[in-house]
């Protein structure tokens, strides 16, 4: 069992990397949370043969309730979250193979408190601890916080970043002395007591935590797909999640430009790994294959409902009381609004396409095999996972998709075993912590 509370949905991120031959596994990321689905993740990609340990073999995965037991499900664009004030420790306690993660927004946390309590998960976790710096405008009026523009909230992020990593360097080579005879712990000239006064932040160093061995931070991981969201990552990201159409010359392209960010920041590009979101269907055969795509392909009214419902939380904006039978109108978008989750709607339909139309083609399943979709079996599955690997050197995936026990286990239990059958999958990582075993195979 992955946390303590059978109450709690932990998002857990499997990442692998595969090319030419296969799937290595790079970290775990824990994320307490509740409501509709969350990311679920997966494999990220490279070519050694030392194969991925599966999460659920340590124990099965903290799901969300049953859904007898879930309260009804309001009618909201908004997910809903319970986030501890500190990222919680006790998962990285359990086994030395869990990297933690969570998500931080810049101004909800200042950069002095983010500090302190990322270097200590650092510390108590054998440096397996990841951020997800998340830029989110709309959330600012629930803190009391002027509401900023797209790009200015990324200028916030640049200075949050900025700072923090200052902090976490504050104490210079040689700071700690320990001397027991003299009781001396550290040596004050060599600690920074440098003040920020910045467009965003005010505040003095140093940090009062210890620093990191080697000068090995938390690993950085940011979401961001538009333009200034690209260059975040090229400047600050370690790992860049990405949501994009899911061919080889899409993952080529989308690569290319977050390896264009990273040159112009004199970053080397494979510095940066990318994550794709990818939400697969597996299943027994290929009659199943077959039956899943055919019953898809006329929805409901009621089958409709649930898809809006799905895509008001997607882009963060209610789609309930929309026209159906009218185009959709960028506007009802607002600035917080990720491109890729729009794109993921929109695709590359007409603009004059009737809502309903959208909605349709969204709730309607293809083959994963023929490139329409992303229902197949294991093997099905395991072929396209290597294929974007060896035909898009891509880095690797994340699987978006419910956390309950049995769809993890229906998702997991036969594609472990088939990548470890091709020699894709490692059996173990390293003794590096979350950094080293992201660049590590």
């Amino acid at each position: 069992m992955l946390g303590d509370g059978t109450d709690a949905a932990f998002r857990l991120v499997l990442r692998a990397r595969l090319r030419s031959a296969g799937v290595a596994a790079a970290g775990l990321a824990l994320e307490p949370a509740l409501g509709p689905t969350r990311p679920l993740p997966v494999v990220r990609q490279r070519a050694r043969a030392r194969g991925a340990r599966s999460p659920h073999h340590r124990g099965q995965p903290v799901a969300r309730p049953p859904r007898a037991a879930r309260p009804p499900r309001a009618r909201s664009s908004r997910r809903t979250e319970a986030r501890p004030a500190p990222p919680d420790p006790v998962p990285l306690r359990r086994d030395q193979s869990h990297r933690g993660g969570t998500d931080h927004q810049r101004r909800r946390v200042p950069p002095y408190l983010a500090a302190r309590q990322f270097a200590t998960l650092q510390h108590l976790s054998s440096h397996r601890v990841g951020l997800n710096v998340v830029t989110d405008v709309k959330g600012s009026r629930h803190f009391g916080i002027p509401e900023l523009a797209h790009d200015a909230s990324y200028d916030r992020a640049e200075e949050w970043m900025q700072v923090v990593r200052q902090l976490w360097h504050s104490w210079a080579d040689g700071a700690i002395v320990e001397d027991t005879e003299s009781w001396r712990y550290a040596d004050g000239s060599k600690l920074d007591a440098f003040q920020h006064r910045g467009e965003y932040f005010e505040l003095d160093g140093p940090l009062n935590a210890p620093p990191f061995e080697n000068g090995d931070d938390p690993v950085i991981v940011s979401p961001g797909g538009s333009g200034r969201g690209l260059a975040f990552a090229g400047h600050n990201s370690d790992v860049q999640l990405a949501l994009a159409k899911l061919d080889v010359e899409t993952v080529i392209a989308y690569r290319a430009k977050i390896h264009a960010a990273a040159q112009a920041e004199g970053r080397d590009p494979a510095a940066i790994k990318i994550l794709f979101v990818l939400t697969p269907e597996i299943v027994a055969s290929q009659d199943e294959v077959d039956r899943v795509v055919r019953a898809s392909a006329h929805p409901t009214d009621a089958d409709l409902h649930e898809v809006i419902e799905r895509q008001s939380i997607v882009t963060e904006t209610d789609l309930t009381g929309l026209d159906l039978d009218r185009p959709l109108d960028p506007a009802v978008f607002g600035q917080h609004v990720s491109k890729g989750s729009i794109g993921g709607l929109v695709g590359n339909a007409d603009p004059q396409t009737p809502l309903r139309e959208l909605f349709v083609a969204k709730y309607r399943k293809g083959r994963i095999a023929d490139g329409t979709g992303f229902v197949g079996t294991v093997t099905q599955v395991a072929d396209f996972i290597e294929k974007l690997g060896d035909e898009a050197s891509n880095d690797g995936f994340i699987f978006n998709g419910d956390l309950h026990p049995a769809t993890v286990h229906r998702l997991l239990d036969g594609l472990v075993p088939e990548l470890k059958v091709r020699g894709i999958l490692r059996s173990e990582f390293g003794g590096g912590g979350l950094r080293a075993n992201l660049s590590d195979f």
